[in-house]
């Protein structure tokens, strides 16, 4: 099986370079833009690149099932050995305001765990690919979490709002600057430019896939608040509260959560 992973992430590599040339020849241009349900956008670009990689990778894996963001759910995804997980752009929002911090995304989910990654960011011309057992690397070399035992002034990613809470507060660490891709922190968590980093509840199995495999094969944690690893490909695609780190900061990191939403909890009892 390990030859058959290092395969997909081969696959994955090549779709997501070529992914992301598309999506450049629409960045910072005019690029029709449309509200999907709930109000998040979504572009032109979402769709060219959505449409590329399910014509590329099913072309190749014609047995893989599919989900993404931009394409309507089929639930015969849940009865294939492998399904791919993709992302066309991680980062919607600020692709159309012209940040360079997104991504494309893609994973390849076996028994409900990534086994083979490519995340790329092609505005900062960065790749980062994992598969499972092999290690993760940006560039083709092997990258590696924070090695940082101390989580006062440890630099974590996170929502803006958590980190006014008392909770983080009385944690000590620095809020790192927004990113508009949550694969794209979770991936600075892998190579150790963050030290750790959280998601709100609500992110999608697309956004986090890829990610996910990055920091567990570059030495890390990538949970939920109960500690447990998280599934892909089941029937309820939306996971809760997440926090990242390497396995010192880890449970530091899960605690700080907890008291968020204690915090929040609270708050909205005195409303």
């Amino acid at each position: 099986m390990t030859d058959t992973f290092h395969s997909d992430r081969t696959l994955l590599e090549e779709a997501a370079r070529e992914a992301g040339a598309l999506a450049l020849s629409f960045f910072r241009r005019d690029c029709q833009s449309w509200s999907k349900e709930g109000g998040s956008p979504v572009t032109e670009a979402d769709f060219a690149v959505d449409r590329f990689l399910n014509e590329t990778l099913l072309a190749a894996r014609p047995d893989y099932g599919w989900l993404s963001e931009e394409t309507a759910d089929d639930p015969a995804r849940r009865d294939c050995d492998a399904v791919f997980v993709i992302d066309p752009i991680d980062g919607t929002r600020g692709f159309m305001a012209g940040d360079e911090r997104w991504c494309v995304s893609l994973a390849v989910v076996r028994d409900g765990r990534p086994v083979a990654a490519a995340l790329y960011a092609p505005a900062l011309d960065r790749l980062y690919t994992a598969t499972a057992g092999g290690g993760a690397h940006a560039e083709g070399e092997a990258i590696a979490v924070s090695s940082r035992r101390e989580v006062r002034e440890a630099a974590i990613g996170g929502p803006k709002g958590w980190f006014r809470h008392d909770t983080m507060q009385r944690l000590g660490a620095r809020h790192a600057p927004y990113l508009p891709s949550l694969a794209y922190r979770f991936a600075l968590v892998a190579d150790g430019s963050l030290d750790g980093a959280f998601a709100k509840p609500r992110a999608h199995d697309w956004d986090l896939a890829a990610a996910d495999l990055l920091v567990h094969e570059a030495g890390g944690r990538l949970t939920s608040v109960d500690g447990q690893s998280l599934l892909y490909n089941r029937e309820s695609l939306r996971h809760g509260a997440l926090a990242a780190g390497n396995a010192v900061l880890h449970p530091e990191l899960l605690a700080a959560v907890h008291g968020v939403i204690r915090d929040e909890e609270r708050a909205g009892q005195a409303a």
